[in-house]
């Protein structure tokens, strides 16, 4: 019992004051940790297929950007996460497609 009341070295990365504390910390971590991958992995997957898109549009004459469709984009993530949506989707945007 003493353990938990205690700061442990294990806690210490943590900043938990208790090992019950550091151990779900710890666990929670590890999973941020997994979907920061997979959300890597979509942002990734999400750049390709911009690219695929951008080329098709580019090649039959179009700009490479449609802006109207950015708006549909920026509003979608407004709507779901609010005013940090928007700044989220500008970067998906951004990285998606580089700075207009």
């Amino acid at each position: 019992m003493a353990s938990d009341t205690t700061v442990t070295a294990g806690n210490e990365n943590t900043g938990a004051r208790t090992t019950e504390a550091a151990s779900l910390i710890g666990g929670a971590r590890e999973r941020i940790d997994a979907l920061d991958d997979r959300i890597i992995g979509l942002i990734q997957e999400r750049m390709a297929v911009s690219a695929v898109i951008q080329d098709a549009r580019v090649t039959s004459g179009g700009r490479r950007v449609h802006l109207s469709r950015e708006m549909e984009i920026l509003a979608r993530y407004r709507d779901a996460l609010g005013k940090p949506g928007t700044a989220l989707a500008m970067t998906l945007l951004e990285i998606s497609r580089g700075r207009v």
